[in-house]
């Protein structure tokens, strides 16, 4: 496979942007090689500089449910551009965005538009304080909020200590007011809500695990949280950033049948645009100025091109069957490799839930971050490349998710198949 252009570019970039990339993953760090710089992208398939073409399940790590390029949602952007890419003034495309939302989430009764998951999160968390009038949170080992400074942390060995800064440039002395549990295990975060008894403001949690892989809640896990949320009097914040939209037209809530007092959305309701959300409760939200003490604001938050294109893709995920569609040609997928790796005597997991799966290269179940140590990397690495090379794209990361979207054809998840027949016994 030639990737001439993308290794010259590579290099190019190196010289000007920190590690050659705009966001970590991407450089393929935990994999090895040559990041593809894509040209491209309709559908299902990307299609490099160099002139090479995948079927993607990376879809922009969620947001591209309709494939890339959707003619609908390429219209609505276009029509959207010619009237102006931005006014700093209130739209009408706003209203109706909050609009959709609250339709499709009943938790929420206000919301606020943002321009990036990680900004979502950031001020619900905001609000939250104002809220209570307290300042710690807890938060899970595994769970990724963004790159905001109190939510850059992890846990300790034994999942139930005050977090350290996970990044350089974090005080300690802001991220010790975050409290680390551990995924899928209610006990932990009991102990942290007993251990600061009336100082917790809020429990953020992605309903489902989307950044250390997919990983679903165990029964029960999700109800817990919202019982324990309830008795400390603390915010439960679901980041559904992921999740919303992605697992059912009102996400994770929908599914698992609990609210959040706070939400955060994002990806999806942009249509491959740069755009975040929250919302919940109305006497939360109206913490949030200019009806309250607590300060969000964006130049480009509510942007009318994000907005139209995200319209457009809600209003496509209103067909009716799309989502029994895409679970079932996600479900195809999914066990179609899974019996590939069992005939081949490779050991994988597959975590999924809807269109979002990953295949962990172990035996044992994944439940939380500490599972992901019996994953074998370099495995996964091996699969990466050669799968690349078969013309298949997955996330350069074993601990990422796959993505299928509507534009993936029977004959895309047989060709996967297929490819995976012949690589996993090589492995």
């Amino acid at each position: 496979m030639n990737l001439d252009k993308s290794q010259a570019l590579f290099d190019r970039a190196q010289r000007i942007i920190p590690g050659g990339v705009n966001s970590p993953v991407r450089a393929f760090r935990s994999v090895g090689g040559v990041p593809r710089f894509i040209a491209s992208a309709k559908g299902c398939r990307v299609t490099d500089v160099d002139g090479n073409e995948y079927i993607d399940y990376v879809g922009s790590w969620g947001p591209m449910i309709l494939g890339h390029a959707d003619e609908r949602v390429v219209a609505a952007a276009a029509e959207a551009l010619q009237r102006g890419s931005s006014y700093g003034a209130p739209t009408e495309l706003e209203v109706r965005m909050a609009q959709r939302v609250v339709e499709c989430f009943p938790s929420i009764e206000l919301v606020r538009m943002v321009n990036s998951g990680t900004e979502a999160v950031m001020s619900a968390v905001r609000v939250a304080r104002a809220y209570t009038g307290r300042d710690k949170i807890i938060k899970f080992d595994g769970c990724w909020h963004g790159h905001a400074d109190g939510l850059l942390v992890k846990a300790g060995s034994t999942g139930l200590q005050y977090g350290v800064p996970d990044s350089a440039g974090v005080p300690a002395s802001y991220a010790e007011h975050t409290l680390v549990a551990r995924y899928n295990d209610l006990d932990s975060v009991e102990a942290l809500v007993a251990e600061n008894e009336g100082q917790v403001a809020a429990i953020v949690v992605e309903p489902v695990a989307g950044n250390m892989g997919v990983v679903p809640p165990v029964p029960g896990f999700l109800q817990g949280l919202r019982g324990l949320a309830t008795e400390a009097e603390a915010v439960l914040i679901l980041d559904e950033v992921i999740t919303g939209f992605r697992i059912a037209l009102g996400g994770a809530q929908e599914v698992y049948g609990v609210q959040a007092d706070l939400t955060t959305l994002g990806k999806i309701i942009g249509g491959g645009f740069p755009v975040g959300a929250y919302g919940g409760k109305r006497e939360i939200m109206e913490r949030v100025s200019p009806l309250g003490p607590a300060v969000q604001a964006g130049t480009l938050s509510g942007n009318p091109v994000a907005m139209s294109a995200g319209l457009a893709t809600l209003q496509a995920l209103r067909e009716p069957g799309l989502y029994a569609a895409l679970e079932a040609k996600s479900k195809t997928l999914a066990d179609g490799i899974g019996e590939a790796a069992r005939q081949a005597g490779v050991p994988l997991t597959c975590n999924r839930v809807g269109s979002m799966m990953t295949g962990f290269f172990t035996d044992q179940p994944i439940t939380n971050a500490d599972d992901l140590a019996s994953c074998d990397k370099d495995r996964y690495a091996r699969f990466f490349h050669l799968m690349l090379d078969r013309g298949i794209a997955f996330a350069p990361s074993y601990c990422e998710a796959a993505f299928v979207s509507t534009a993936h054809g029977d004959a895309d998840i047989e060709a996967t198949i297929s490819a995976a027949r012949d690589i996993l016994p090589k492995l």
